[in-house]
């Protein structure tokens, strides 16, 4: 049996939860994600390994392809990034990402309620969700501007 997540998450009753096998890969990928939010396939794959021992890049891409399908995991795509992942959940939060050294950090916005931006238009749409970056230097990256 792998070791269980170091975060408070019942990974096994989440996969359970969404009718998917509890597999050593998916608990590692999930376990990575809640260790690393915002992080991309290359750092969780090396999380991954250092949970479980040898695991393939792709597979990693599999096990979050199925876990975002599955709306455990959310996909960000920041522009210029790959892709990201952070644990799925219904808050409905946004991002705010920096300019120069590309830090990424949730942004909260009305929680419990889908979406906190009403379009004038839907087009027809069923209108479920709304992605908000927010673009800007973070304060490292200002103090790091002032010491030089």
């Amino acid at each position: 049996m792998p070791p269980a997540p170091s975060v408070d998450l019942d990974a096994a009753g989440l996969l359970r939860g969404v009718g998917l096998r509890v597999t050593a890969p998916r608990l590692a990928v999930l376990a990575a994600v809640a260790d690393h939010p915002h992080a991309g396939v290359d750092t969780l794959a090396a999380a991954v390994r250092a949970r479980i021992g040898s695991v393939s890049t792709q597979a990693v891409y599999d096990v979050a392809r199925v876990l975002t399908e599955t709306g455990l995991l959310r996909r960000i795509e920041p522009a210029g990034s790959p892709a990201l992942f952070e644990l799925g959940t219904d808050d409905n939060h946004h991002h705010v990402v920096c300019r120069e050294c590309g830090s990424i950090n949730d942004v909260a916005c009305l929680h419990g309620s889908a979406s906190c931006l009403t379009p004038a238009t839907d087009n027809g749409y069923l209108i479920d969700e709304a992605e908000v970056t927010f673009w800007g230097v973070c304060p490292q990256c200002r103090s790091a501007r002032q010491d030089a």
